[in-house]
């Protein structure tokens, strides 16, 4: 167990943010938190950090948990001329392999030389995630890591997401911007709406009936589960063998449906 909160809550400016969350995250597993904006997810995750304080319940960690954050933004000034490689150097004591091991986990070791205001919005995320898997975490909290990046993108982040979690067998508390794609590979869905809705695997939370209450009917025939079918094999020095097929796909059976809707209307 890396952390584990027990029905903890945030009170500020006479409100409470969230309150009654009990939860936990083990090594190696992946917990993904959703809800509406507001809902408190955010401050779900800096809670589970240490960063805030609850103000009720119990929160504990294990002993010198090394924990790495992905904010939903980063406030810096692109306009200074910063290459990946120095941005990286800022705020770790990394050397030089370090750097070359993080970006070369995250397919980023091209862009090592390439200004940070250059970047799209995928290659920006995976030099984050650099930075992120520098310290070894055995915690790693990703706020909606996929903001900004067009769908294809997305696949490629979450895969990537899967990989690090299989490569450090860390824990992963991930939130999710985005109701209808979840991760297929999530142990745990949390949905949170300033309290715990429902929980369970991605399958038992779409079809809930606090998830449709929240979100509408259509949002559980909506959803889509990325799948990543395990095509390569994590070698101990960090870099990935590829097994003879590749085999990343969205399961999307909504996608069918509304294929064969249109071609019905078309037909019509």
């Amino acid at each position: 167990m890396l952390v584990s909160i027990n029905e903890a809550g945030i009170y500020r400016s006479n409100k409470w943010l969230v309150r009654g969350i009990s939860m936990s995250v083990h090594a190696g597993e992946i917990v993904t938190l959703i809800g509406p904006n507001g809902s408190g997810k955010s401050t779900t995750a800096k809670m589970a950090l240490g960063v805030l304080d609850a103000d009720e319940g119990k929160i504990v960690r294990k002993t010198k948990l090394r924990a790495s954050y992905v904010p939903q933004k980063l406030e810096v000034s692109w306009a200074l001329p910063i290459a990946v490689s120095r941005f990286l150097k800022l705020t770790n004591q990394a050397t030089r392999k370090q750097i070359d091991a993080a970006l070369e986990a995250t397919g980023t070791a091209h862009l090592a030389k390439v200004e940070m205001s250059r970047l799209s919005g995928g290659e920006h995320q995976r030099v984050l995630l650099a930075r992120a898997i520098l310290r070894n975490p055995e915690f790693l909290v990703l706020d909606e890591p996929v903001q900004g990046v067009d769908f294809k993108g997305e696949i490629a982040l979450y895969k990537l997401i899967e990989d690090i979690r299989n490569s450090l067998n860390c824990g992963i508390l991930l939130i999710s911007h985005d109701l209808h794609v979840v991760m297929s590979t999530t142990d745990r869905v949390i949905c949170l709406n300033g309290h715990i809705c429902c929980s369970g695997s991605p399958i038992e939370v779409a079809s809930s009936d606090e998830f449709k209450s929240l979100f509408g009917e259509h949002a559980a025939s909506g959803l889509a589960l990325y799948e990543h079918r395990h095509d390569h094999d994590h070698m101990l020095n960090g870099q990935i063998k590829l097994n003879q097929e590749s085999s990343d796909q969205i399961t999307r059976s909504s996608i069918q449906t509304t294929t064969q809707a249109a071609k019905t209307q078309t037909d019509a």
